[in-house]
């Protein structure tokens, strides 16, 4: 599964990829770098593919002039919610809009695949992620997944409308 762009936003292309496309591997490893940077050892590994694909999943890709430069998937967590994961934007493109559009893409396919709800998690060195989130309509939910028990893990879900 390759190509499946999306309209343009702002000379932005959606593509969608497997999670295990090299694209979307290039991208999540600069995740991981940055995740160190801010905090610390200890963050997140490569995210395991299952789940990220068609009919119950998805992986998007954000492509500026040929280059991805942004990303974020989602997989169910239950027949009613599914999570976001992944969301990056090359720090070259932050500030255009780039992470809401992804976001909002996101968000359609949840919808479409019959999900209900939306669940991701992000943490206190990420506030530009928490505002987006926020300013999105997500509200805060206790603690879950893998990072549930660190104190600088924040939760956040949204109800999906049909």
């Amino acid at each position: 599964m390759s190509g499946g762009g999306d309209t343009a936003h702002g000379g932005v292309e959606l593509v969608e990829v497997l999670l295990g496309d090299p694209r979307a591997r290039m991208l999540e490893e600069a995740h991981i770098a940055e995740m160190n940077l801010r905090y610390g050892s200890g963050g997140p590994g490569r995210v395991a593919e299952e789940g990220f694909d068609p009919p119950v999943g998805c992986f998007l890709l954000a492509v500026v002039d040929g280059t991805p430069l942004g990303c974020g998937g989602f997989r169910p967590l239950d027949r009613r919610r599914a999570e976001i994961k992944r969301m990056y934007v090359d720090p070259s493109i932050r500030g255009r809009g780039v992470g809401r559009h992804l976001l909002h893409a996101l968000e359609e396919r949840t919808a479409a695949y019959g999900y209900h709800e939306v669940w991701l998690e992000t943490g206190t060195e990420q506030p530009e992620a928490i505002a987006l989130y926020v300013s999105s309509g997500y509200v805060a939910v206790p603690p879950y997944g893998e990072f549930k028990d660190d104190p600088r893990s924040r939760c956040f879900m949204r109800p999906l409308t049909a």
